[in-house]
């Protein structure tokens, strides 16, 4: 008898996925890609700094391998894989990323051009003095410490940090359903904003804004629109327009240029995308005034020179460059961090007001435990000041008894029983004992040294100045006003080692545009049978007899700011912009399309302006008779070349589709497929799954030995032939079928 199993658990599909994707949520969230508000750090970053801590690479030692750090890192706090964490620490050292760099960095780091750090194994790191303003106090029970996850080390929750980290370098992050991105800010104004709203809570955003004008980024540049910040500092979102430095200089013969000095923080990292944003421009004529641009950038600061052609107006280009190149961007801010282990969208006020508690928790804790210290020690000096006035009891108490215990327990509770004393004095007053644990500890331990005149002076003197800091801590902690002014002594003295002069510029700007308008027409592309390519105008085609069109094998019309799509049997989309295409006369010869693009020897087997390829659905076959359909969206991209569909080796595709939304929602359409035998098969289109671009498709056709799908079509269910190679084909006559099913001998 089969018996029934009692360790199955059923569960409901749907639940155990929603109760699944939140759990990882909630683990992507906090424990990866949001700082804490507290110490504005991910835990990637905190693990990073708290094992260099523990690894002793303060800001004066030698530096050490970034392998070793990336490997105590991760074999003791965050088992993620080592590039993840060396893309941190790399990130930690960045000077144009960062207002206070976190990691004194040794060796190849990469550069603001975009070039990649050397790897971990060459590289050398230390802590900076910034990351100790994180990290002092850390062992002095300021913050919590919870076990690793292995449960064989201690680490922190947070970092005891005592500098507005988070508004100060900002940060950036991407989790599920959410993002963060808060721009760094200037260290000086930062810690005024903090003790302006110490000393009142009930400062506005403007009053703030008064001391925290904006953003101010490592890379300088202008932020143009002033006014919106308001909106951001009040909400936590809106959006911050940046654009790149210029100088209008003199160049050679009567000629000017513009100089750029510095860029916008959204291409920090990446220089090199402005500078081909700007070559792209010049190469694609879409400004004719610019003559030539280099990029003459040194360890001295950023210069990249556009020379402008002789009687050109520089500021009207330049005014053309922002708005067409990214020398001038939009950042997204959006002040997004965690508190108490949930995501919270603050304002500027909060974020501060964050950080002034957080300040009073520590403060409080740390002269809490100075407190306990002083008190600790006064009881010990205590009991030794009045030890040394008994010294000669003591004496007798130690050498009558038999044993240390025996000798603490006089000492703290006066019995005497079974000691030796030499005189009934003596017994007498060693039976006033009354010393605490701690004092009678210290006077068992207590060197004979310490009975130096001059030492005992100390022990009075250092009683008179515990007592003077007891009364001090006390203060402190009494009243919040205290505790507040010891703050803000100590921001005084971060404000005053990190100092830096203001970088960015905060203005509101009117974006001039530049005075040629981008006129959109349009276009006829031409392209004959031996692949010479132009274009010409809409007028000049409708004057063109047919007689001289019928010379031309593909006949495209285009805006002139589209792009032309060129697929291939081998699975490659190329993009070219009908700008960069020749406009010439009809009977002109026109350029090879070879040398307009890189097709090189590919055979293209559908021409289609992205505006319609965009609205379209593709369908692919292949010679081995896999078939899909692609959405156009799929295609959407500014790369000149990228790969439609996945192919298997030796296979290629035969035939690529065009269909309207229209089309293939009527429900009308069907699929033709002509071998090389000569079999056709026809299915309905609906039947064909739509797919990503990346697989390879489903089985379309069952082909016999040696054979292969030669052409494929979608025609209308009611159309009576379809043609190729100048063949007619009976549509009619072609075996409908299933999908996958064998073909029938193709009617002619």
């Amino acid at each position: 008898m089969k018996q029934e199993r009692n360790d199955i658990i059923q569960l409901d599909f749907s639940e155990e996925m929603r109760t699944s994707y939140r759990d990882y949520s909630v683990s992507v969230i906090i424990a990866r890609a949001l700082p804490d508000v507290r110490d504005g750090l991910k835990p990637v970053q905190r693990r990073i700094l708290y094992a260099m801590s523990e690894l002793n690479l303060a800001p004066k030692k030698p530096h050490r391998k970034s392998a070793r750090i990336v490997g105590d890192t991760m074999g003791k706090f965050h088992p993620h894989g080592d590039s993840s964490i060396y893309d941190a620490l790399v990130h930690m050292t960045e000077d144009y990323s960062l207002s206070i760099p976190l990691v004194d960095g040794h060796g190849n780091f990469g550069s603001i051009d975009g070039d990649g750090a050397a790897a971990m194994r060459y590289t050398e790191a230390r802590l900076s003095e910034g990351a100790m303003t994180l990290l002092e106090h850390l062992d002095d029970g300021l913050v919590e410490f919870i076990p690793n996850f292995d449960d064989s080390e201690k680490e922190p929750t947070v970092l005891p940090a005592m500098l507005p980290n988070l508004l100060i370098n900002g940060t950036t992050g991407i989790a599920v359903g959410m993002a963060t991105n808060i721009p760094p800010h200037n260290p000086v104004e930062v810690i005024d904003g903090a003790i302006a709203l110490m000393h009142d809570p009930y400062l506005s955003t403007n009053e703030l804004m008064a001391l925290i004008p904006g953003p101010d980024f490592p890379t300088g540049g202008t932020v143009i629109n002033a006014s919106d910040l308001r909106t951001l500092y009040d909400t936590g979102e809106g959006r911050i327009r940046i654009r790149a430095k210029a100088e209008i200089e003199n160049g050679e013969y009567g000629r000017k240029n513009i100089v750029i000095t510095e860029i916008p923080f959204t291409v920090a990292g990446s220089k090199s995308r402005l500078v081909e944003s700007l070559v792209n421009v010049m190469r694609d004529k879409v400004f004719d005034e610019i003559s030539d641009i280099r990029d003459e950038s040194s360890k001295e600061g950023i210069r990249i020179v556009i020379e402008v052609k002789k009687d050109r107006d520089p500021e009207n280009l330049l005014n053309g460059l922002y708005k067409k190149t990214a020398m001038e961007d939009t950042y997204s801010a959006n002040f997004l961090a965690v508190k108490n282990k949930q995501p919270m969208l603050f304002t500027l006020k909060t974020l501060l007001q964050e950080f002034i508690d957080f300040q009073e928790e520590l403060y409080t804790k740390e002269y809490r435990h100075l407190l306990a210290k002083a008190q600790a020690r006064l009881e010990i000096v205590g009991g030794l000041i009045r030890a040394v006035d008994v010294i000669d009891v003591i004496i007798e108490v130690l050498r009558g008894s038999t044993s240390i215990r025996q000798a603490r327990t006089c000492l703290m509770c006066g019995d005497i029983t079974d000691i030796r004393f030499k005189t009934p004095e003596a017994s007498k007053i060693a039976a006033t004992f009354d010393f605490t644990e701690r004092q009678a500890d210290a006077i068992l331990s207590m060197q004979l040294s310490k009975l130096i005149g001059l030492e005992i002076l100390r022990l009075h003197e250092e009683n008179d100045d515990l007592v003077k800091k007891i009364k001090q801590y006390e203060k402190i902690l009494g009243k919040k006003s205290e505790l507040y002014k010891v703050i803000e002594q100590q921001l005084l003295v971060f404000r005053d080692r990190f100092a830096q002069a203001r970088k960015t510029v905060i203005t509101d700007l009117n974006a001039k545009e530049y005075i040629v308008e981008e006129k959109i027409e349009d276009l006829y592309v031409l392209i004959d049978r031996f692949g010479y390519t132009k274009a010409i105008d809409a007028s000049t085609y409708q004057k063109t007899q047919e007689e001289t069109l019928r010379e031309f094998s593909h006949i495209v019309r285009m805006k002139s700011n589209d792009r032309l799509c060129l697929f291939t049997a081998e699975g490659n989309l190329h993009q070219l912009k009908v700008a960069a295409i020749p406009r010439t006369r009809v009977r002109e010869k026109g350029t090879l399309l070879q040398t307009l693009t890189k097709v090189g020897q590919e055979n293209i087997l559908l021409y289609i302006p992205f505006e319609q390829l965009f609205e379209s659905q593709l369908l692919f076959v292949t010679k081995n008779g896999l078939i899909k359909q692609v959405s156009g969206i799929e295609f959407d991209t500014s790369r000149t070349v990228i790969t439609t569909t996945k192919l298997e080796p030796g296979d290629t595709l035969c035939g690529i589709s065009a269909l309207s939304a229209a089309e293939v929602l009527s429900g009308h359409r069907k699929v033709i497929l002509l071998t090389e035998k000569g079999l056709s098969l026809g299915f309905a289109l609906e039947e064909v799954p739509e797919l990503k671009k990346t697989s390879k498709g489903v089985k379309a056709i069952a082909l016999e030995k040696n054979d292969s799908v030669a052409y494929a079509t979608a025609v209308s269910d009611k159309a009576e032939t379809f043609s190729f190679e100048g063949k007619e084909y009976s549509a009619r006559k072609v075996r409908n079928r299933k999908r996958g099913a064998k073909g029938q001998n193709a009617a002619l």
